[in-house]
């Protein structure tokens, strides 16, 4: 479910590059030196994309580190840390954690128990620091289940909770900025949904998995319709952030999101047609 709200490198500035690159690789240095190095495999752009979000909107400072890393162990990287950098690495942890356990009641996968197993002291660690809003993300999680279970079709209905997922994550601080925190998020997080089931079609199809799609899959127009959902919910996405008063870096958000999550979807749908010709 991670890793569709990424940049259109194409067409970033280099400097923008290079910025995007240095909370990334921050983000990947806090989840080994907070929770370590196995969490480093829990990386994604959605919580890169949070991260930047936050560390803009709230102007924190960053302290900067240029150092190897283990995948890249010839050349060294400029590096960020702040709070706001913490903060998704926390959510990462969350995240991953509640995806392995998914998978694990859904398809026994073992590989992701164990991960999961290995992920518990800092999950249990986070949730003491963030109790209601871990309480919230499991029970969405919980209806989405009850959701699955029931076969639904209501794409609203079932989107509705990934996005409340996303909103609660998204909404970092009870202040002046959480409501169009949360809205952005709630908008990105049923995105983030409709993007998960469409790259996952073919494959829930072939295996029998739910997928809220397959109905709509069957029509001439699925392609037109499911291009019009993604449209409209990023388009609600956009309209929140474009609320809030960040000046600093925005055109690397703004790459993000009104490009990066549709050069995502492009390979995604060229894909599909490579496979149907």
């Amino acid at each position: 479910m991670f890793g569709y709200v990424t940049i259109n490198k194409q067409e970033l500035k280099f400097k923008e590059y290079d910025i995007y690159h240095a909370y990334y690789c921050g983000l990947c240095k806090t989840l080994k030196d907070k929770y370590g190095y196995h969490t480093q495999i829990a990386l994604n752009n959605d919580l890169t994309f949070l991260a930047i979000l936050l560390s803009h909107l709230y102007e924190v400072k960053n302290e900067e580190e240029i150092s190897h890393c283990l995948i890249h162990p010839l050349h060294k990287y400029l590096k960020y840390s702040n709070e706001c950098i913490d903060y998704a690495a926390k959510m990462t942890i969350v995240l991953t954690y509640f995806k392995c356990e998914d998978d694990w009641i859904d398809e026994k996968k073992v590989t992701k128990h164990m991960y999961m197993k290995s992920l518990h002291k800092s999950f249990k660690e986070i949730q003491q620091k963030y109790p209601d809003k871990i309480k919230k993300i499991k029970e969405y999680l919980h209806q989405i289940h009850i959701c699955e279970e029931n076969n639904t079709d209501n794409l609203d209905e079932i989107s509705k909770y990934s996005g409340l997922m996303m909103a609660e994550i998204c909404a970092y601080h009870d202040d002046e900025w959480h409501d169009d925190l949360y809205e952005l998020g709630f908008y990105l997080g049923k995105f983030i949904y409709f993007m998960d089931a469409y790259d996952d079609i073919e494959d829930d199809l072939k295996k029998g998995s739910y997928n809220p799609l397959k109905t709509i899959y069957k029509e001439n127009d699925f392609e037109e319709r499911i291009y019009m959902i993604l449209e409209m919910m990023i388009a609600k996405a956009t309209t929140a952030f474009e609320c809030l008063p960040i000046i600093e870096n925005v055109e690397i958000m703004r790459n993000i999101l009104y490009s990066g999550v549709w050069n995502k979807y492009e390979l995604i749908k060229k894909k599909r047609m490579e496979g149907n010709l």
